[in-house]
């Protein structure tokens, strides 16, 4: 019996943004009695079905962007006889859905890396169950990942985990719901020790994979102050001073180390802790600005965020710590107006993002707004290909809608067209080119034009074309840019560097 895992994409472009964690996590969860785990992730290569024999186990990690092509292979790795097990956010919300169009044995749901060795243990006798439930597990119990299978210079970015769960409650977010809000963080020694193999591997640009890096603000410790049982301040301050103990063991890994993140609006008042992430080489964070009007804010229950000139103070913030911002806008909501897009670039630029990325908003499952959209289109809704609107993630890419709740004033081709025209402004260019004075050399402002290209030709969805010929074109070039841009992340492999007790980190003289 061999173990296959899988990470779906319809789209591979041969080199990788940012390993996914969970294929080299859940890989690490295998017993060593089942041999070393294939592993396959489409973003780099197609999946290889010649592999797959029957008898096998094939674990498909899906979230609902790539839950279409996950239950392709789970349908294909059923024919060939192989055992088929889905995981990930989109089976934990749908496992029925994964059973009958991904022709699963069995569904993890929750997290996957305690249920895994059982999932294993019951395949191997011929009796998987349809339904195993990983639960939420506590910090103590996070494995790390198995680098050792990582193939060579495919990536730019490696990945670590430091926390799960995010307090906060955004309508068009589902990880609230999927991880929990309580933070459970890892203890810094398994945290470093983590990057410490990574580094020794030749990543110096490491993504912390946090649902939430701050998950602890100065408003909630106020806020807890004001209640007469201390329990739960004293909860929140030592969890915040955990975050403040990772930071300061951060700062002694070798000085190129680069780290980005995920955070809140709010730690920009939070100059101690924007301090201790510059010390800590968090260099970049992607902060949820979704929108620059306080009507907007309180469409998708963000109103700890601040708009208008206050919030392009904030944003500066950022930068005058030494920490970069790529500023997440979402379009299309119930109260944006055509001028809504002008006025959001306008923020972006003021607020000297270094980078940005300009979404629709789009109801996924197990967000409230799916919820309540999902509520308000009652039995009429509309079908594309014959497949409800309200699981357009089943419809093929090529018809897909772009845009699905119906705006008060704005076509969905409207939406659509003025998002196009605020990522083709922002990224061309000339604005990238003003952007690239945040590095001095030429070589290095030409690096920045390059990756500024990549990431809005990989990420910017509303440019791709929905026929599937102006993909491939798409993806062909994605591809081409994406080569030598690897070349700018890669660092020198260090494979001396130790740990030297608790949290300390030491490179050997040479």
């Amino acid at each position: 019996m061999i173990v296959h895992l899988v990470n779906p994409s319809h789209v591979s472009f041969g080199v990788g943004v940012i390993t996914p964690r969970w294929l080299y996590v859940l890989a690490s969860a295998t017993p060593a009695g089942y041999g070393t785990p294939v592993l396959t992730d489409e973003t780099l290569d197609r999946i290889d079905f010649a592999l797959i024999k029957s008898g096998d186990v094939v674990g498909i990690g899906i979230h609902t962007g790539n839950a279409l092509r996950g239950y392709e292979i789970g349908a294909a790795a059923r024919a060939a006889g192989a055992y088929v097990v889905f995981g990930g956010i989109h089976a934990t919300l749908y496992p029925d859905e994964a059973r009958d169009l991904g022709g699963a044995h069995a569904v993890v749901t929750g997290d996957g890396e305690g249920a895994w060795p059982l999932v294993l243990r019951d395949c191997a006798a011929g009796t998987p169950k349809a339904r195993y439930d990983g639960g939420r597990i506590e910090a103590e119990a996070f494995l790390p990942g198995r680098w050792d299978l990582l193939p060579d210079r495919r990536y730019m970015w490696a990945s670590v985990q430091t926390v799960r769960g995010c307090p906060k409650h955004c309508s068009f977010c589902s990880v609230w719901r999927t991880d929990g809000q309580r933070p459970r963080q890892r203890h810094v020694d398994r945290v470093l020790a983590e990057i410490v193999e990574l580094r020794r591997r030749g990543f110096r640009f490491i993504a912390l994979a946090d649902d939430n890096f701050y998950p602890v603000t100065l408003t909630d410790l106020r806020m807890a102050s004001r209640r007469e049982d201390p329990s739960h301040l004293e909860q929140l301050t030592a969890q915040r001073a955990e975050r403040f103990e990772l930071m300061a063991a951060l700062e002694r890994l070798p000085a190129d180390t680069v780290f980005f993140t995920q955070i809140t609006m709010e730690a920009a008042e939070d100059p101690e802790f924007l301090e201790a992430m510059r010390r800590a080489h968090i260099k970049g964070a992607l902060v949820g600005v979704e929108s620059v009007t306080p009507e907007g804010l309180k469409d998708i229950y963000k109103d700890f965020n601040v708009s208008g000139e206050a919030l392009v103070e904030r944003l500066r913030t950022f930068r005058e710590h030494g920490v970069h911002v790529l500023g997440s806008f979402i379009f299309g909501l119930p109260s944006d107006r055509p001028a809504t897009f002008d006025a959001c670039l306008s923020v972006a630029e003021r607020a000297n993002l270094t980078f940005a990325q300009f979404v629709m908003l789009t109801p996924f499952p197990g967000t409230l707004d799916f919820a309540e959209w999902e509520k308000s289109m009652g039995a009429q809704f509309p079908t594309v290909g014959g497949i409800p609107v309200t699981r357009h993630w089943l419809i093929p890419q090529a018809i897909r809608p772009k845009v699905y709740i119906e705006h008060p004033v704005m076509s969905p081709d409207e939406i659509r067209w003025r998002t196009q025209r605020v990522w083709d402004r922002f990224y061309s260019f000339r604005s990238i080119w003003h952007r690239s004075r945040v590095v001095r050399s030429l070589r290095a402002r030409l690096a920045f034009v390059l990756i500024s290209k990549v990431y809005r030709q990989m990420y910017a969805n509303t440019g791709i074309a929905t026929d599937s010929a102006r993909v491939s074109r798409s993806a062909r070039r994605a591809r081409w840019m994406a080569v030598p841009c690897r070349y700018l992340f890669a660092g020198r492999p260090m494979p001396d560097l130790t740990l030297q007790g608790t949290g300390a980190l030491s490179e050997p003289s040479v």
